[in-house]
């Protein structure tokens, strides 16, 4: 079958920005799949998705013309009930061979085989590969349908009666291969070679394809338009990087992936422009200001060598002006009351001093059944307060902190971005002349925003950070409101994460089951239930062990430092090292071999071991050598973990192997006589306590 390379391009109205990125590798995607699929491409063929505000577009290599036959091989029915005793055809069989369009003549063509214990009857035959017009009409059909569309939208046929429902009226259609139209058709639209350029800049209305490999020189050269998502953006990055550099003095625009994405999707010829506002502006916080023009604009502000704001700015347009003069100027212009507004909300904000905004917090709901920000806030007081002592810190300033940590919601400025929540409370706490550690703790508080993100700079803001997630989450499951599958309406799971973040990666020495018992604490007996603190603890754990193996950590070994549920949080990076060095030992797999044999006679003893070790009832020589090693090693291991030796608690143990295997291979546990049988259970205890003392290594799994 002949092969050439297929172009496949559907014109729209303008896409979503945000989605599009999206949009276009899911549609080159799924067509290519389908293509696949039906046997019209092979697996070496190249993809190559296409983008642009008005259009989605695939490049694919090697397609055929028609997909090679398929030999197929149909089960009919068991020779027994398909052939009477003469081996003639039963009425069965002459049914099942009809509805395949076929007559009982074809009977001594079809094949015997065996299937399972019986015999079967098989007709063989070849099913036509799929033309290229059939195959590509599916494949788009499927393409489609499966586009991650955000909002679709119902518009009407140019006939006036039909509708259509996708994410923009469409309005093209183009399908070649190699220099032949592909007749197919979609969304009321048929295929041709035609399609539109830039809808200014194009050198004529049209742009009539010449064949699958002319899209992307015709596009640039007579469209005016780059139709590659990965090569506009780059070409932006290019552009902004050269414009920068002429401003000179190490200045640089502002780096921001989405916001880069977001404007390469608004744009099909790309031209950076440089821009500039009044200095006056930059006293204004520059958090507000690029905020603003980010958002808003989509603008990239430049920040000098020190990354703070200059009074200069870059704008990607879409046209590409001989004079540029009315573009920057309209855009200067555009910018210039967004900036006076940001001014204006903080220059009212710095009328009234933050700690007076704190009254307001009560006609603020928290939640209907927690009630208001200001009986939040009062919570957080008394927590970070307590937090801050355990942490050496001072609590009056933790204390501080908390009261004015939610302040700034009601600033105009919060009020118009509340992405700047925490942020503009650091801005008017130092306004107030409130100690700077204080102000920093109120930015701080929100520390980690995200995954990745930086944490607070130092413990009072750590303190009332802890605090606010704490009372999140025994206040949120506390009333029932537990994340479900993928909802987690109030992001209980990033809270928990960024707890467990600040209390390992801070070396915070704080028990976890204690901050959750403090932080239930200070609600009142009807708000939360009285096991909350256990059930935060035990949602804190998944959360763990997520966070450890997407860190890198092995799952068995963080399997068996998290089965023994730490509260230390602060000391699980070293039982890990422990661990993961002592499966090193070569005496580590019968040791975590021989604690699952442990642990599994003791469960199925099916009575509690209460009692202590007496060794005058040991009568095997390997029951009594096991316990002289055991009540030898033990001290030693409680001395390593006193001082938080974990490695060499664990590496200690390889001198159980041998006392060990000894025990199992000459003494029965499950002895007849009653007291000999429960002093062999309780020397597998005290032996099964020493194993675990820094992680459950039955856990571990041979390597």
């Amino acid at each position: 079958m002949s092969a050439n390379n297929l172009l496949v391009e559907l014109f729209v109205e303008e896409l979503p920005p945000k989605a599009l990125k999206k949009l276009g590798e899911s549609f080159a995607a799924t067509l290519a799949e389908s293509l696949k699929t039906q046997g019209l491409v092979g697996g070496d063929s190249v993809v190559t998705p296409y983008a642009s505000p008005r259009r989605l577009a695939a490049h694919l290599s090697g397609v055929a013309e028609r997909a090679a036959d398929k030999p197929v091989s149909q089960k009919l029915m068991p020779v027994a009930v398909a052939l009477d005793g003469n081996g003639q055809a039963t009425p069965a069989l002459v049914k099942k061979l009809a509805a395949l369009g076929l007559t009982p003549e074809v009977v001594p063509q079809l094949k015997r085989a065996p299937d399972g214990k019986a015999e079967a009857l098989f007709f063989d035959t070849v099913v036509p590969g799929a033309t290229l017009a059939a195959g590509l009409q599916k494949a788009l059909d499927e393409a489609l349908g499966k586009l991650p569309i955000p909002k679709v939208m119902t518009y009407q046929l140019q006939d006036g009666w039909s509708t259509v429902n996708f994410v923009r009226p469409a309005h093209g259609l183009v399908a070649l291969h190699g220099a032949a139209v592909v007749p197919i058709s979609a969304l009321g639209l048929e295929a041709g070679r035609q399609t539109q350029g830039h809808r200014f800049e194009a050198a004529s209305p049209t742009v009539s394809l010449r064949n699958a490999d002319s899209y992307v020189e015709q596009m640039v050269g007579e469209g005016a338009v780059i139709p590659g998502f990965a090569e506009r953006r780059a070409e932006i990055v290019r552009q902004l990087q050269a414009a920068a550099s002429q401003v000179g003095g190490g200045v640089r625009p502002i780096e921001d992936e989405a916001l880069l994405d977001e404007v390469t999707a608004l744009v099909e010829r790309p031209n950076v422009l440089l821009c500039q506002f009044e200095e006056a502006f930059l006293e204004v916080p520059q958090e507000c200001l690029i905020l603003t023009m980010k958002a808003n604009q989509k603008y990239f502000p430049l920040l000098d060598e020190s990354g703070r704001l200059t009074h200069r700015f870059l704008i990607v347009s879409n046209i590409r002006p001989a004079d540029p003069s009315a573009v920057i100027g309209g855009n200067e212009r555009v910018v210039r009351p967004r900036l006076a507004d940001a001014k204006f909300f903080f220059d009212q904000d710095r009328r009234k001093p933050l700690a007076s905004r704190v009254e307001g917090l009560e006609r603020v709901v928290y939640h209907n059944k927690l009630g208001s920000q200001g009986a939040r806030i009062r919570r957080l007081v008394k927590l970070a307060g307590a937090i801050a002592g355990k942490l050496g810190a001072d609590p009056a300033l933790a204390e501080r902190a908390a009261l004015l940590a939610k302040a700034d919601l009601t600033t105009d400025m919060v009020g118009e971005f509340p992405e700047l929540q925490g942020i503009m409370g650091l801005y008017y706490a130092l306004h107030d002349g409130e100690d700077a550690r204080v102000a920093q703790a109120v930015a701080d508080h929100y520390k980690p925003r995200f995954a990745g993100d930086e944490l607070a700079a130092d413990n009072i803001g750590l303190s009332v950070a802890l605090a606010e997630r704490l009372d999140s989450l025994t206040g949120i499951f506390g009333i029932g409101a537990i994340p479900t599958g993928d909802k987690d309406p109030f992001a209980l799971r990033r809270a928990a994460l960024g707890v467990l973040r600040m209390l390992m990666e801070r070396a915070l020495p704080l028990d976890l089951m204690q901050l959750l018992e403090l932080a239930r604490s200070q609600f009142d007996a009807e708000q939360v239930s009285a096991s909350v603190a256990v059930d935060v603890f035990q949602f804190m754990q998944d959360r763990l062990r997520v966070y450890l193996k997407d860190n890198g950590r092995a799952q068995d070994q963080v399997e068996a430092v998290v089965a023994q549920a730490p509260t230390r949080i602060d000391r699980v990076p070293a039982r890990l090292d422990a661990v993961a060095a002592f499966v090193a030992l070569p005496e580590a797999e019968t040791l975590a071999a021989a604690n699952k044999r442990i642990q599994n006679i003791l469960k199925k003893a099916g009575v509690a071991v209460t009692g202590e070790v007496d060794p005058a009832l040991f009568a095997e020589d390997a029951e009594k050598a096991l316990h002289r090693s055991v009540a030898d090693l033990a001290p030693r291991v409680e001395s390593d973990l006193a001082n938080l030796d974990y490695a060499s608690a664990l590496k200690r143990q390889a001198a159980l192997k041998a006392p060990v295997d000894r025990f199992f291979d000459e003494v029965m546990v499950m002895a007849e006589e009653p007291l000999v049988r429960a002093n062999r259970l309780a020397l597998l205890q005290a032996l099964g306590r020493l194993m675990n003392s820094v992680a459950d290594i039955a856990q571990l799994t041979a390597r």
